[in-house]
């Protein structure tokens, strides 16, 4: 029986950087790539880091009874909503997958899914280091989206309360203070859970 490893942590902890580094160390873990309807961003591709759809596209899908999990954000450039689908993409019964993830989805999925199913891999780093990764990441951008930028830092306060980790049975923190090291750390953990 195959898991669900899903990583999680507030904006600009390392997740993607963390998440690519294992599909390289797993080339046979899948992925399972989410769906959302905020537009896309530069050096992105449609179906890899997202599949981008629009409202129609996304109420046929719940019509269908397709969309396992939403969530919609207020943003400064209006709602946009993230979602997983049950698409085809995940066969527990042969294989392992990899997932980047918020603790709500996580929870959804487990829902879905069995939580004996998922195995959660939550990311830590320091507020001041994440604001400054942030910051030094939205300026590498074609069109800056500071305010954006501020509402994502500012929910993830809510969003990864501890209460709310506590709720999700996430006890287990991985803490990116350097990068090779937390990693490794990961790598170790999957091991131990595959």
């Amino acid at each position: 029986m195959g898991k669900i490893f899903y990583l999680m942590g507030k904006s600009s902890t390392g997740k993607d950087t963390i998440f690519n580094m294992l599909k390289e160390k797993y080339p046979d873990m899948r992925t399972i790539v989410l769906y959302t309807t905020r537009p896309i961003r530069e050096g992105e591709l449609d179906g890899r880091e997202y599949f981008f759809v629009n409202e129609d596209q996304l109420a046929e899908l719940e019509a269908a009874g397709r969309v396992i999990e939403l969530r919609a954000y207020q943003t400064m450039h209006g709602v946009w909503k993230y979602f997983t689908v049950d698409d085809g993409q995940v066969d527990l019964e042969r294989y392992s997958y990899l997932v980047i993830g918020t603790l709500e989805s996580y929870a959804r999925m487990c829902d879905y899914y069995s939580a004996e199913g998922l195995v959660p891999i939550y990311i830590e780093v320091e507020d001041g280091e994440r604001l400054t990764r942030a910051l030094a990441r939205e300026r590498n951008q074609k069109c800056p989206k500071y305010s954006e930028m501020c509402r994502r830092f500012l929910a993830d306060a809510i969003d990864f309360s501890d209460e709310n980790l506590q709720q999700c049975g996430i006890s287990r923190r991985f803490f990116n203070h350097h990068m090779d090291a937390c990693f490794r750390e990961i790598n170790l953990y999957i091991k131990e859970n595959l």
